[in-house]
């Protein structure tokens, strides 16, 4: 038990320490400000504050979702070496139920409020905040 609990531990650190560690790279790029030329950002996924939004909600999704998933492992896991306990059984269906109420909560929460932006007439929140984009 917790040998499966610091395999888990170590796991999230491994992700969130790959995550904290990305950094973008940014290339030089010369301007010649003599001819009066503006700098163009062009573009990309962060010159709208929407997308980013939009990107940031759907990457929660996408963890929450994983997440619930590997918690009904365990609990599968938990349930198969329980070996007949009762109590260990019962901590298997706990974490097994709560699994399942997790799942039906992400998706609930993502439908309602995809049903909400669709019946205010918008497709995403970037219809919702629209904003500028960087170059325009």
């Amino acid at each position: 038990m917790n040998k499966l609990r610091k395999l888990a531990l170590s796991a999230g650190a491994s992700v969130a320490s790959m995550t904290a560690a990305a950094t973008p790279v940014w290339a030089e790029k010369t301007v010649d400000v003599t001819r009066g030329t503006d700098v163009n950002p062009g573009e990309g996924f962060a010159t709208n504050f929407g997308n980013l939004l939009n990107g940031v909600l759907s990457f929660v999704m996408v963890i929450a979702a994983l997440l619930v998933f590997l918690y009904l492992i365990w609990g599968g896991i938990e349930w198969i070496t329980s070996g007949g306990d009762k109590g260990k059984t019962e901590s298997a269906r706990n974490k097994i139920t709560s699994a399942v109420i997790g799942l039906i909560v992400v998706a609930a929460s993502y439908a309602i409020l995809t049903l909400a932006l669709n019946f205010l007439g918008f497709s995403d929140i970037n219809d919702v905040l629209n904003i500028r984009t960087i170059d325009g």
